[in-house]
């Protein structure tokens, strides 16, 4: 039976060392927490590395049989590597720019190699305990590489990838060096998920400018051999742990003993890990403004400020929390009295009743960072509010403020945004933080962590059984086999090729991918087998076409079927076409041109296009959705069609296509063996023309009216060239 595989940086489990003796202690929260209440009949283990480094063999193996026990799978790393991998790369280079803080990101070419080995390194460990059935989830920034490794071992794997932190706009993130090798290695997962449609928003904006590949509805990305699909997943908290520890006797205890240190104040609550992206500098200026401007409120408020140690052995991070003591040193010096502490500071982890205790007697929860994935923080705060009476002040940067919206949202930024917030909720009235938190309330509900790891993994399900029907209809070695034999037997071979997409790659200007002399080559040998009738159809023009192709003994099709060739005959029209038309949309589409840098019209003789292919992507995708809705307009009721290519939008006459003109060549007698392949959706006319035995073939893994899809140009020519020599 299959399993699923969580591939995570480290392992949801603490490791010591007692007087010899290995100890393990699993973890709780977060993703471990959602996975052990997940209801599935698959078996799932853990890999990842132990949080402890070492290279004793014996060592080693006791660590591998204890977490076995716990179906857990370590990765070990050589001490000196993992820190340039993890502190250097994850937390020297992505983190800072991820957060955008991109003067703290340092570009360095042996964190990147350390990265990249380590990366290989977690492959190697999954390779000893995964089957190609298996389902891989790989999370986080720190295996951004991984889905593609896990890709190359097993092709049609399913397997997922989630980010837990932001993904940076593409102005950011072309920055890196290295951004197409980390954005290959995660469109190797079939489902890449992100905890707000901002991220998604950017990915896929970095995925069509660095990678140039195509997607659709902003959430699925086609590539040759398979789609990706890319969509957001909020991550949630396990709400009835937190709702009811304010119950539990021992977190009474500590409520009591934080209401007899605070006294009748009114508490605003930070607590944060140390971090420069969580913005608590910001915060103590505020909370010293607010006091300059309210002077009634002194000794009626304080500020309690739980600062969890994070890296403590950096340099960047000392710094943080030099000036954060010096901050609460100066507010407390500034305005602090014999009975009455502005701060109360507290530089360590609480353990959990304490910190519910801490979010139960707070009024106010200020959670204002600069730039937060998520921040789960702020949803724990709102889960202990059993009565609804409390104010959340949120950073509009944090994923959470995507769904708590009706906290008092600000700027981070903002000093005077914050105080006026604080202010608010000070005095809001108890009704109205009800009405507020129980909104809140009944979204943390529902998109708890249990229904995000749900939701993640059935929808992978779903992705992997698209793929599935797409895989049904690969061109594989065994069709191929039975194309070949059934092309060997036959007397009479009628074969329909389009050109570019098909025969030739696509390029910048269309007027560079001019057929080569292998091409050319292959061409002939087919055309002048007296068995074949070889038939270019294309959306080329017909004075193109002939000068490329002016020698070979091949029938030519222009532009869709307006115009067609046998061969050693001069040009004819299909049918009798009229152009009238034309100066209106040339004029139309020139606008378009104008307002939009790398675009260009195509005229030809009854039809015109509009290319877009050296536009910015984004722009692009603007502009085409304008363009077509307007031009949809224009045209209706009228007798001409536009036609949505690669890259390409063209007008033309609705009386003929691909198809109609492939018909033409269908009353020829008798073919027992066709063969049609194409690449865009005008050649889809073509296949639905055919006979349903004929060997009609699809370039790129996409829905198509084709009994097969084919991978890519190079597996036509490859193809063309097997009938060649057969």
């Amino acid at each position: 039976m299959s399993k699923i595989i969580i591939i995570a940086n480290r392992l949801p489990v603490s490791i010591t060392i007692n007087k010899g003796e290995v100890e393990l202690k699993p973890s709780a929260g977060g993703l471990a927490t959602g996975l052990k209440s997940l209801h599935t009949d698959k078996e799932i283990v853990w890999l990842g590395w132990p949080g402890i480094s070492t290279e004793d063999p014996e060592l080693q193996n006791e660590i591998t049989k204890k977490l076995g026990e716990m179906k857990m799978h370590p990765v070990f790393i050589p001490a000196e590597q993992f820190e340039k991998y993890y502190d250097g790369f994850s937390n020297e280079t992505l983190w800072p720019l991820f957060h955008y803080f991109q003067q703290y990101t340092i570009y360095q070419t042996t964190y990147w190699m350390a990265y990249k080995e380590v990366n290989h390194i977690f492959m190697e460990a999954l390779v000893n305990i995964a089957d190609k059935h298996d389902i891989f989830w790989v999370h986080d920034y720190h295996l951004m590489l991984v889905p593609n490794l896990i890709r190359k071992k097993f092709r049609k794997a399913s397997i997922g990838f989630f980010l837990h932190i932001p993904f940076p706009s593409y102005e950011l993130f072309r920055t890196l060096p290295w951004r197409d090798e980390l954005l290959q290695g995660i469109i190797g997962a079939n489902l890449i998920g992100f905890h707000t449609y901002d991220y998604v928003r950017h990915f896929m904006s970095a995925v069509s400018r660095i990678l140039h590949l195509d997607h659709h509805f902003l959430g699925r990305i086609s590539l040759n051999d398979r789609i990706v699909e890319v969509d957001s997943f909020p991550m949630g908290i396990d709400y009835n742990k937190y709702a009811n520890a304010v119950e539990e006797e021992e977190t009474k205890i500590e409520i009591e003993r934080y209401k007899r240190t605070v006294g009748n104040e009114k508490i605003i609550l930070a607590i944060d890990r140390l971090d420069y992206s969580k913005a608590l500098p910001k915060r103590l200026k505020a909370f010293d403004r607010f006091l300059e401007l309210n002077p009634d409120y002194k000794g009626k408020i304080s500020m309690v400020v739980i600062l969890v140690p994070s890296r403590a052995s950096v340099k960047q991070y000392q710094d943080l929390k030099d000036e954060i003591d010096l901050s609460v040193g100066k507010i407390n010096g500034k305005y602090g009295t014999s009975t009455w502490t502005p701060i109360h500071y507290y530089y360590r982890a609480f353990r959990f009743s304490r910190l519910i205790a801490w979010y139960h007697i707070a009024p106010i929860a200020l959670v204002t960072p600069f730039r937060d994935g998520m921040n789960l923080v702020s949803k724990e705060y709102i889960a202990t509010k059993k009565d609804g009476k409390g104010v959340l002040i949120l950073s509009e940067m944090a994923g959470s403020a995507k769904e708590l919206t009706t906290a008092l949202q600000v700027n981070p930024n903002s000093t005077a945004d914050i105080v006026r917030a604080m202010h608010e909720a000070l005095n809001m009235p108890e009704e109205e933080q009800v009405r507020r938190n129980r909104f809140m309330q009944s979204i943390i509900k529902r998109n708890n962590i249990d229904n995000w790891a749900k939701n993640f993994l059935e929808r992978m399900e779903v992705v992997q059984k698209e793929s599935e029907l797409l895989y049904n209809k690969h061109f594989n070695s065994k069709i191929e086999s039975q194309l070949l034999k059934d092309f060997v037997d036959s007397q009479r071979r009628l074969i329909f090729l389009d050109y570019d997409g098909t025969l030739v790659n696509f390029v910048p200007n269309p007027e560079d991918a001019k057929p080569t002399d292998e091409l050319i080559n292959m061409l002939n040998v087919l055309a002048k087998d007296d068995k074949n009738k070889l038939v270019i159809i294309s959306g080329r023009d017909k004075d193109t076409l002939g000068e490329w192709f002016k020698d070979l003994n091949i029938d030519m099709i222009a532009e869709h079927g307006v115009w067609h060739k046998p061969c050693k005959e001069d040009w004819a029209m299909m049918a009798n076409f009229n152009d009238g038309w034309k100066p209106e949309i040339k004029d139309f589409l020139q606008q378009f041109v104008d307002r939009t840098p790398g675009s260009f019209i195509e005229e030809k003789s009854y039809s015109i296009a509009w290319h877009y292919r050296k536009t910015d992507p984004g722009l692009a995708e603007i502009r085409k959705n304008e363009l077509t809705d307007k031009l949809g307009i224009l045209i209706s009721g009228s007798n001409l069609q536009m036609q949505d290519g690669n890259k390409v939008i063209e007008v033309k006459s609705s009386f003929m296509n691909k198809g109609k003109a492939a018909t033409h060549w269908l009353k020829d007698g008798d073919w027992p063996f066709i063969l049609a392949i194409g690449d865009d959706y005008t050649d889809e006319d073509t296949f639905r023309a055919l006979p349903k035995e004929a060997y009609t073939l699809k370039v790129g893994l996409t829905s198509t009216a084709a009994r097969f899809n084919i991978d890519s140009v190079e597996d036509v020519r490859a193809l063309l060239d097997k009938l060649v020599v057969n």
